[in-house]
């Protein structure tokens, strides 16, 4: 009987944990076939939920929210053992990076015998690259199946973090569009409504940001929450999944030239090991492939070279398909390329990268541990600490966020002076270092990434890039900078900053408040909300013993007597609320410059401002200026589409804005009347070109200076076809700095130095402005850093970039250069917000 009774209890024990280790595959969970349907976000959050609950070597975190209120997750794959001391692997990880980790006890340096090597898989930072999460799905179920004996194996001495989607909201508004529309049977023909995607796709995020440009700006609030998660946990090894073209095989590293100069051997070689693993694969099966092309590892913001310059191996892995390929598509060939087909490479490649990174685990972490002490002790690059003047601390604040969330050390202050290189005149001096100086020391674990951010002119060795080259931050944020050879600590970890001294005024004349950053547009942004009344002064002025500068916001009691008493505790609490420091004014008697009750204080109209999107604009340029009022400003913008420019009433705005697009007639003579009538166009990118073919607009295409037929070269056009992409970026400006010589008399330069630093994009230049200003411009030694092809500096050079035409009563800004571009062109922010507030009043 009791022999009976074991058995019975034996057997159950052992269906019980058969049926324990059953994991129900994605097609099991999700009710169908992988690859037969796009599976919508919160079904895929579901199965990683569902993992989690059936499988001891799964956890979940979620670690944010997108715009729209989507989760954002991260899985943590690993063996029993290693998935209940994650915490510990973390610290330890970070401790072979020499980071300690503030307001924790310091954890002594392991083997790395002892540690397991850490793989991060992102998948679906495009929306419309919809392989990648379902790709993710097979991946995790074969990382965490009992029966698979391999993943098993590989888990033993690797931890495999997986973000499952990036981008949900791009995602969704992919699948959103495809599944209501997809025929029954998928229409594999590439010109039917399956293969095309309405405006603005889903590739961007909710803002239409492209996030894979924005890992080292985290501009973007869900790069700004993965970032906090990947700082803290540096992988060794990093793979952004994406897909490319219909007719594009697959790619996968090693990477193209340029490399950054700083990317180590190991790097190299390691891409070149995954890469033949992932070869070893694909050929078994036939199925073709690409490598050291077209993708390059020189910009920093990408999901591979960001990954690079923090000590990891990154990689771009790349499918054909896209938002074009729907679940069939036929290709240029004639073959039909299915989504099951790309899920299958995707996986294919994502495990063989673990198996890859378990096979060389020590020598993963053993070069990761290298690089970071070569990073402390040994830095790269000639400069060993950079400067930055702390005159406008609203600007340097700005610049610490970005370097504090970046994971770059810094502080204030310094015991000597120090030769070093200007960045804003290009020369060596002796700079004297002040206590609200920021001092950034390069013997740091970051090292690496603040050469590359900091370098002013980064080395391309390679014409034939993806991207810009060009982004020094510098230069990027108008803060003046130094970079020096010799060795800097900082003394302090916040600014002294000198105080200033304030007389307090009883019952003020008048308020002031400097203008010089995005701080303070935002400040004049809540008064004009509250119906304020705010001036500024065209001039600089002078009044007991203070100065400030043209453009400097004045709010006088007198026009704003609706707030009665609570005129001063209204003001004190928006100034507060934006940290902006008042200046109070005893009477509007100035001591140089223009009285109060000068013509040269002019009264600021409140904007009522649209934006033009739709088909016809670009949604990355549309999503930036939609993203800068929303986000960054908090100031309303209403959005019309640009087939319904003549639906608006002219009478409820006074300032609209075309970003760059593709506008089919602008020659609108109800826009023109309300221009001439007091409103403001502010025409951005290359719809700043299109307006040079209207009649009534000032603006015109810059010409090439003739050449003499009869010195031409007879041989010019005898070219040698392999040469074709060299020759192709004689006439490319991928990216490149300019220096701007800039009226800073003119609203539209208030607030900066006689110069701006501008980041051009392509090589269209304009004739300088007949009727009009002129605020902007490039003269022949304006070229600054980045590759620029040869053909296309001599189109740049002695044209304008930005100027401000008047038309009756109103204005057309000219704005020639995108100042928003990215949202990390920090210093271009003041100048759109000077052609949205201060211009045309």
């Amino acid at each position: 009987m009791k022999k009976s009774s074991f058995l019975i209890l034996l057997f159950l024990s052992t269906v019980f944990n058969v049926v324990a280790q059953k994991i129900q595959s994605p097609s099991e969970f999700l009710g169908y076939k992988l690859g037969d349907q796009f599976t919508p976000h919160h079904r895929v959050v579901d199965y990683y939920k569902y993992l989690s609950t059936v499988s001891k070597h799964i956890k979940l975190q979620d670690y944010g929210k997108t715009n729209e209120g989507r989760p954002l997750i991260l899985a943590y794959v690993a063996s029993e053992s290693n998935i209940n001391r994650l915490e510990e692997i973390r610290k330890n990880n970070l401790s072979l990076a020499g980071i300690n980790e503030q307001g924790s006890a310091p954890i002594a340096k392991t083997k790395t015998a002892d540690q397991p090597v850490i793989v991060w898989l992102s998948y679906n930072v495009h929306g419309n690259e919809s392989v990648s999460t379902e790709a993710s799905l097979q991946t995790v179920y074969e990382l965490l199946n009992p029966a698979n004996q391999e993943t098993k194996s590989w888990l033993n001495n690797t931890v495999v973090l997986i973000d499952p989607c990036l981008n949900p909201d791009g995602r969704e508004r992919y699948v959103n569009f495809y599944n209501p529309i997809k025929n029954l049977i998928p229409d594999a023909l590439p010109f039917t409504r399956e293969h095309m995607e309405p405006w603005p796709g889903g590739r961007a995020n909710h803002y239409y940001f492209d996030l894979n440009r924005d890992w080292a700006w985290q501009s973007q609030v869900e790069s700004q929450q993965r970032l906090a998660v990947y700082n803290k946990w540096l992988p060794q090894v990093h793979v952004d999944f994406h897909e490319q073209g219909v007719d594009e095989p697959y790619y996968f590293a090693p990477a193209a030239e340029p490399f950054h100069e700083d990317i180590t051997s190991w790097q190299r070689e390691f891409q070149t090991i995954i890469g033949k693993n992932n070869a070893r694969y694909f050929d078994a099966k036939a199925w073709m492939y690409f490598t050291k092309e077209r993708f390059d590892l020189l910009y920093p913001s990408y999901g591979d070279t960001y990954p690079i310059y923090n000590g990891s191996v990154g990689m771009t892995f790349e499918q054909g398909g896209s938002g074009r390929a729907g679940l069939a598509i036929i290709t240029a060939e004639g073959d039909t390329l299915t989504l099951k087909d790309r899920i299958d490479h995707h996986f294919t490649s994502g495990l063989s990268t673990v198996e890859a990174s378990s096979k060389y685990a020590d020598r993963a972490l053993s070069e990761f541990s290298n690089y970071f002490v070569k990073s402390k002790t040994s830095p790269p690059g000639e400069y060993k600490s950079y400067i930055l003047r702390g005159d406008n601390p609203e600007k340097l604040k700005t610049l610490a966020t970005l370097l504090k969330r970046n994971g770059i050390d810094f502080g204030y202050g310094a015991s000597k002076s120090v030769q070093a290189f200007n960045y804003f005149t290009g020369k060596n001096e002796s700079v004297k270092v002040n206590k609200s100086d920021m001092v950034i020391s390069a013997y740091q674990a970051k090292s690496v990434l603040l050469k590359v951010l900091f370098e002013p002119n980064t080395f391309v060795s390679d014409s034939a890039t993806y991207d810009i080259t060009a982004w020094s931050l510098p230069y990027a944020h108008g803060i003046q900078a130094f970079a020096s050879k010799e060795t800097l600590s900082p003394l302090l970890s916040s600014p002294e900053m000198e105080a200033k001294i304030i007389s307090k005024v009883e019952n003020a004349t008048a308020y002031v408040a400097n203008w010089n950053s995005v701080t303070d547009v935002k400040f004049l942004g809540d008064l004009l909300k509250r119906n304020i009344k705010v001036r500024f002064s065209e001039i600089a002025f002078e009044s007991a013993g203070n100065r400030f500068d043209a453009g400097s916001l004045i709010i006088t009691r007198n026009g704003n007597l609706a707030l009665g008493s609570n005129f001063e505790n209204v003001i004190y609490d928006l100034a507060k609320k934006n940290g902006i420091d008042l200046v109070p004014m005893a009477s509007g008697f100035v001591d140089k410059g223009a009285d109060l009750g000068s013509d040269k204080v002019r009264l600021i109209k409140k904007p009522k401002v649209v934006v033009i999107g739709g088909e016809a604009t670009s949604s990355l340029a549309f999503g930036e200026i939609w993203h800068f009022f929303e986000q960054q400003i908090n100031y309303p913008v209403s959005i019309v589409r640009s087939q319904d420019l003549n639906r608006i009433d002219w009478s409820e705005i006074n300032v609209l804005i075309l970003p760059s697009g593709n506008y089919a007639d602008l020659s609108n003579e109800k826009l023109l009347q309300w221009i001439r009538g007091g409103g403001k166009l502010i025409a951005m990118g290359n719809a700043v070109s299109q307006l040079a073919e209207v009649k009534g607009f000032d603006i015109k295409v810059k010409e090439e200076a003739k050449k003499d037929e009869k010195v031409m070269d007879p041989y010019k056009f005898i070219k040698p076809y392999e040469n074709r992409e060299r020759e192709s970026v004689l006439s490319n400006t991928p990216g490149a700095i300019y220096k701007v010589n800039l009226d800073n008399s003119h609203p539209l330069g208030f607030g900066f130095p006689n110069f701006y630093y501008t980041l051009k994009l392509d090589d269209q230049g304009y004739q300088y402005l007949n009727e009009g200003w002129n605020v902007g411009v490039v003269k022949k030694d304006n070229y600054v850093s980045g590759f620029v092809g040869a053909e296309a500096k001599k189109k740049t050079i002695d044209g304008l970039i930005f100027g401000v035409q008047e038309l009756g009563s109103g204005s057309v800004v000219y704005l020639g250069d995108d100042p928003l571009f990215r949202s990390f062109w920090e210093s271009g922010k003041l100048l759109f917000s000077n052609a949205v507030f201060m211009v045309g009043n």
